[in-house]
């Protein structure tokens, strides 16, 4: 199939291996975060469901006409909403996380909705103001923060949380007739418990926000950056040809070990100085999309993380 036919203008598609696709978010989207999904044979496994419903259905209309059938499974790797709020769209399959992962989704959720739900009209009006500044500045990063928003409130308005309906501790195996795919966690790391989707016989992992590629890792309150490495390392003994990363591009078991070195590399610098503006960032790491998220990880490293 021509993959040029199959087209979104929330994510790219990417054709990773045979059977093996991400679908790499495109700025002023509804997804934000990566997704993409895999062929085993007989059944097809959805990895992430991004931030809008507009994005998920996109994702299984593309899935579906590739395949040649339904989804059957949905992986949520974690709870964050770019992750999740798509699920509704795939109601019809079968959603599995992490047990952690779906407490918290059934904690912070459905507070989180209802209050974006009530607040649609504040959020026209400030699109509104954005539009209106972007008349005299005509700046690019604007309109993707626009276009965004735009989607945001387009979802809200039918938005509903749907949780989970298998929850795994450690690992769980999905046999196909092509295929095998293992789904892990190794616990937290950027959220309270994060998991992956390994295919061992392409040496291809989703790795959700455990990885970022080009782009600086967001650290978050609930975030372990030492825990974070210490699960990087792990990944790192697998083998691994290509990673579909949370962020950024495709990449290679590189990317990895660039990341667990950014880890390294903030640690020690956030010892260094106690004023956090007099650190530069490494020039290896300048080229990397949101630099300003390097200060504020140096930020929460020095004052949120208790790190031993």
């Amino acid at each position: 199939m021509n993959l040029e036919n199959l087209k979104s203008k929330h994510f790219e598609l990417v054709q990773v291996k045979d059977g093996i696709y991400a679908a790499i978010a495109k700025e002023g989207g509804g997804a934000i975060g990566n997704a993409g999904f895999v062929d085993l044979g007989d059944q097809t496994i959805v990895f992430d469901t991004f931030n809008t419903q507009q994005a998920a259905i996109d994702l299984k209309h593309i899935a579906e006409s590739i395949t040649n059938r339904s989804v059957d499974w949905v992986i949520n790797s974690h709870w964050h909403g770019d992750h999740i709020r798509g699920n509704q769209v795939y109601k019809d399959s079968k959603i599995i996380s992490s047990v952690e992962t779906r407490v918290k989704m059934l904690e912070s959720h459905p507070e989180r909705i209802r209050k974006q739900k009530e607040d649609i009209k504040g959020l026209i009006s400030y699109i509104k103001s954005l539009e209106e500044r972007n008349l005299k500045e005509k700046d690019l990063s604007l309109e993707n923060q626009i276009n965004f928003l735009k989607e945001i409130e387009t979802s809200l308005h039918t938005l509903e949380l749907v949780l989970p309906n298998f929850t795994f501790k450690e690992e769980f195996t999905f046999y196909g007739t092509k295929k095998t795919a293992k789904l892990f966690t190794f616990g937290g790391g950027h959220s309270n418990c994060d998991s992956f989707l390994y295919i061992p016989e392409d040496k291809t992992v989703f790795m959700g926000d455990l990885l970022f590629v080009n782009f600086h890792p967001s650290f978050f309150l609930e975030s372990n950056p030492l825990e974070w490495k210490k699960i990087l390392e792990k990944l790192a003994k697998f083998e691994i040809e290509k990673v579909i990363p949370g962020h950024g591009v495709v990449g290679t078991k590189r990317e990895i070990l660039t990341l667990i070195r950014y880890f390294e590399d903030i640690l020690e610098l956030s010892t260094l100085k106690d004023v956090i503006e007099e650190i530069e960032l490494p020039k290896v790491y300048e080229s990397w999309s949101h630099p300003e998220i390097f200060q504020t990880n140096l930020k929460m490293l020095k004052t949120s993380f208790q790190l031993k």
